[in-house]
């Protein structure tokens, strides 16, 4: 089992290119964040080279930094095989949120992605059906974004209480 600083390393060592900054809170574990343009293939290195082996991506969420005017996507992936985890994280600017879809890495992103984008406003390229998942598609904005104001009237019915 790797701890997250070693896969840092190992990761750093074989993706020099990959912008790739090892970081730590106040609490919980420490995470990679990662540019968004170098996801995918960092995305693939983890899952397939033999001395990391993460198969699986538990989670995936959508967050907003308000304060920074950012979106990002935090991705929770485990190693069955080697007993490892790891936090990825990706941050973009509120007015360009693009970030590539790792739905071809893992089958299970596929549902995350859609929920992200529903509820944050992240898009993702490349996704194979980048729609709503929760809210119907003609819904105003992202519900979950800091920033959000919640429409008063939905097909004529009042949303509010």
């Amino acid at each position: 089992m790797k701890l997250p600083e070693e896969i840092f390393n190992y990761l750093r060592e074989n993706n020099e290119e990959a912008g790739l900054e090892y970081q730590t809170g106040d609490i919980g574990e420490p995470w990679i964040l990662v540019e968004a343009s170098s996801l995918k293939p960092v995305m693939k290195t983890l899952r397939d080279d033999p001395q990391l082996l993460f198969d699986v991506l538990m989670c995936l969420s959508g967050v907003h930094y308000q304060k920074e005017e950012e979106l990002g996507v935090t991705y929770h992936i485990n190693s069955t095989s080697l007993g490892h985890k790891l936090a990825i994280k990706v941050r973009v600017p509120i007015d360009n949120p693009h970030v590539p879809s790792v739905e071809s890495i893992w089958k299970t992103a596929n549902w995350h992605e859609r929920e992200a984008w529903d509820m944050v406003g992240v898009i993702f390229d490349e996704h194979p059906n980048h729609k709503r998942i929760l809210c119907p598609e003609d819904w105003e904005g992202h519900p979950l974004r800091k920033d959000y104001v919640q429409q008063e009237f939905y097909q004529g019915m009042p949303t509010g209480e």
